[in-house]
């Protein structure tokens, strides 16, 4: 692993408003983050996380306060958006953030792309249409007249004139053997929110060693228990076994099945509290996968004093993790 890592902020945007994602962004960029994950939701994972804010006019206002580099992730654009159109929403928040913006892509879930009333297909299918828009988007970003006759799309004469000068990176999600083969093929790096080191290597070998990205959540509280609360709270749905968070089609779906999460539960698979080394401990096994980037976001409100200890605390000790792990 080499020895820099870049450390991000991760915008939730199920659980915040547009404005305090924007404030999230400046005061990351204040306390010395060094760019920004941003999830793309038609819903959140349950009625207390209670946001679902447009992820593209949002990545408009970041860009107007804050110069750190975004991701989008991830960006489903195969159901509840065409392809086409995301092609030209990601060249121009690309265009917005003087390039530095990478389009993360993956298959979705039900819950947000089966809004439009389509079937919602097995995962072979999900990924053919992934890898066929995949295309579609880096033809469109070509900047000539595109006319696309595919086994899921169509595109007839679309051409996209307000684009960077280069065009932005995909990255991929993956969190099983399938995916991560399939983003290893069609990507320019790999997303994941757990340091599977299996798959990590899986990707490496089936990439040739592209970059990866990994995304993880705390609860920063005046306590510990108070962060496990919020954290339960509001993310308990992020323990829900296998692959219900791919099929479940609502909110109040998801708040169901999550009765099957206990606090316990919570408290054994979250950081959470003021202490910063706790934060760092919770936060080693990414460092030690060795990812490229790792992007981290607050689960509760008091996500201000979170990233201010970041800045002050745990920021300069992961930096010296990764350091020393070179």
């Amino acid at each position: 692993m080499a020895a820099d890592i870049t450390i991000g902020y991760f915008l939730s945007t199920e659980e915040y408003t547009p404005a305090e994602l924007v404030e999230q962004a400046r005061l990351a960029e204040e306390h010395g983050f060094d760019a920004l994950w941003i999830s793309d939701h038609f819903h959140p994972w349950n009625d207390e996380q209670g946001q679902s804010p447009f992820v593209w006019s949002v990545i408009g206002a970041v860009s107007q306060v804050c110069d750190l580099p975004v991701t989008t992730a991830v960006t489903c654009p195969t159901y509840r958006i065409n392809p086409v159109v995301v092609a030209q929403a990601a060249a121009t928040s690309a265009v917005l953030l003087d390039g530095r913006f990478t389009l993360g892509v993956g298959t979705g879930e039900a819950l947000n792309e089966h809004v439009l009333g389509q079937p919602w297909e097995s995962v072979d299918v999900r990924l053919e249409r992934l890898e066929e828009a995949v295309g579609l988007i880096r033809r469109l970003w070509e900047g000539e007249f595109v006319n696309h006759r595919g086994r899921h799309y169509t595109a007839d004469n679309a051409r996209i004139y307000t684009l960077p000068e280069t065009p932005p990176d995909i990255y991929m999600s993956g969190f099983g053997p399938e995916s991560t083969d399939v983003a290893a093929r069609i990507a320019d790096g790999w997303i994941t929110t757990s340091p599977a080191e299996d798959l990590l290597a899986r990707f490496r070998e089936g990439s040739g060693g592209k970059p990866a990205q990994i995304g993880q959540k705390v609860a920063w509280a005046p306590t510990r228990d108070e962060g496990v609360d919020e954290a339960h709270r509001l993310w308990s749905t992020s323990g829900l076994p296998g692959e219900l968070a791919q099929v479940l089609p609502s909110p109040r779906h998801f708040e169901q099945a999550a009765d099957l999460v206990t606090r316990d539960m919570t408290a054994d698979s979250v950081v959470a509290g003021p202490d910063a080394a706790d934060h760092v401990e919770g936060l080693r096994p990414a460092i030690e996968a060795g990812f490229e980037e790792l992007y981290v976001a607050n689960m509760g409100r008091h996500y201000a004093e979170m990233i201010r200890q970041y800045g002050a605390e745990v920021l300069p000790e992961l930096r010296r993790l990764a350091a020393s792990r070179g």
